[in-house]
């Protein structure tokens, strides 16, 4: 048996990994962005060990939901699944553009500050591919807000990450999960996939006994597949490093 924290498990590909997970005897916590949301989705799965509850969008709420998993004990995986998809740009709390912080500075914060497990799973999209490498501009600060733009280069970023912690940390399987166009609130009714498929990836990274040893992949639909070139930089991912820590004041263990 397996124990898994699913981040953004209150609907969609996060809670039906967490249902396949707990169909095959795993342990599984869930999380909600507010307690309410968390009950929710304990009461749809109430076979899951328990939950937590935070924010990804605040600093604040990310140290939360870190605090509320190292509380219950050493997770043998993490899956990073909670994102936003588009509109307006928003500043959160903390003065930061809201699609980088949930899909981007939250899962480096968690991984940082949660202990560290065995396997890390980071949802990123085939958008990877018409990201834009403007770290220097992560906030939108200097270009013409564009939502879709914006999400794009999140998930080259989500790309980045696990990679980045994949060499930064040998002995953690870290790996990038492309779901699918997937019918869910995100990708909305007419997306060609469902939800089954989009989050098996997911859900067979963090507890197949043959996954054990993958690492610094990038998966679609069980296939593992080539993202951009650049995502396997250490100086571009050292660099994206850098500013989460700077954004966040939390840096990546060693």
């Amino acid at each position: 048996m397996t124990s898994v924290l699913i981040t953004g498990s209150a609907d969609g590909l996060g809670h039906e990994a967490a249902r396949q997970l707990l169909a095959d005897g795993h342990d599984v916590v869930l999380h909600g962005r507010s307690p309410a949301r968390a009950r929710e989705a304990l009461a749809a799965l109430p076979r899951a060990r328990g939950t937590v509850a935070g924010d990804l969008s605040t600093l604040a709420g990310m140290r939360a939901v870190a605090e509320q998993a190292n509380a219950l004990g050493r997770f043998d995986a993490v899956l990073h699944n909670a994102g936003v998809y588009l509109g307006p740009r928003a500043a959160t709390a903390d003065g930061l553009e809201r699609v980088f912080a949930v899909n981007v500075l939250a899962p480096y914060v968690l991984t940082a500050l949660i202990e560290r497990p065995q396997r890390l799973v980071y949802m990123t999209s085939g958008m990877h591919e018409s990201g834009v490498l403007r770290l220097d501009d992560a906030q939108w600060q200097q270009r013409e807000w564009n939502a879709t733009q914006a999400y794009c280069d999140s998930k080259l970023h989500d790309v980045l990450l696990a990679f980045a912690v994949a060499r930064r940390w040998p002995q953690v399987r870290a790996n990038a999960v492309d779901p699918g166009w997937v019918r869910t609130k995100m990708g909305g009714a007419g997306a060609p996939d469902g939800v089954e498929e989009g989050s098996a990836t997911q859900a067979w990274l963090a507890a197949a006994p043959e996954a054990a040893q993958e690492t610094a992949g990038y998966w679609h639909h069980l296939e593992r597949r080539q993202p951009r070139a650049e995502t396997a930089d250490p100086a571009v991912q050292e660099e994206l490093l850098a500013l989460c820590a700077q954004l966040s004041g939390v840096t990546l263990p060693d």
